[in-house]
């Protein structure tokens, strides 16, 4: 119950778009069936998470078979309301798959429009899947080179290093 309260504000995206939405749950109560029911009434598609998720690479080949990501954050994140990114955003991204994902606060560095659309309302949403759609190959060039320059390892750890050593008061050796 706890991901429909979270999600119910955005349950009826499917009808907002003629994108087809698939949502891969976890459902093993005769509650979770019901809800199954409702959201597959108001147009998604529902698979198991299990399905998706069985091992590493049958997750990696999910992702990099869909057409891009379309995510709701948790409400702590929300409420927080500091541009929190899942993991599963970053793995699409450097998938080259475009994001569709929930604003969680303001980004100095986060981009809106390009390989990721940060969204708040259900229209928000529907017109950034027309915008992906619009330009699908360029949203998914977008979305890699996002990954590359924003969450690479390589780079992260050499920005944190450089301001650290950067800001290293005087007299004390690094």
């Amino acid at each position: 119950m706890g991901f429909v309260l979270a999600f119910l504000e955005f349950a009826e995206l499917p009808r907002l778009t003629p994108q087809p939405l698939e949502l891969a749950l976890s459902m093993r109560t005769e509650r979770d069936a019901g809800e199954r029911r409702d959201l597959e009434q108001r147009g998604w598609r529902i698979r198991h998470a299990r399905e998706v998720a069985a091992s590493p690479e049958s997750y990696q080949s999910y992702l990099q078979q869909s057409r891009g990501e379309f995510s709701c954050a948790k409400r702590s994140c929300m409420k927080f309301r500091n541009a929190w990114v899942s993991d599963r955003t970053l793995c699409y991204l450097a998938s080259g798959k475009p994001v569709v994902v929930q604003d969680t606060g303001p980004s100095a560095f986060l981009p809106n429009g390009e390989g990721m659309f940060r969204f708040s309302t259900p229209q928000q949403a529907a017109e950034a899947l027309a915008a992906i759609n619009a330009d699908y190959q360029r949203h998914c060039r977008a979305a890699r080179e996002l990954a590359e320059t924003c969450f690479d390892a390589k780079q992260v750890v050499e920005e944190i290093l450089s301001r650290a050593l950067n800001d290293v008061p005087a007299g004390v050796k690094a």
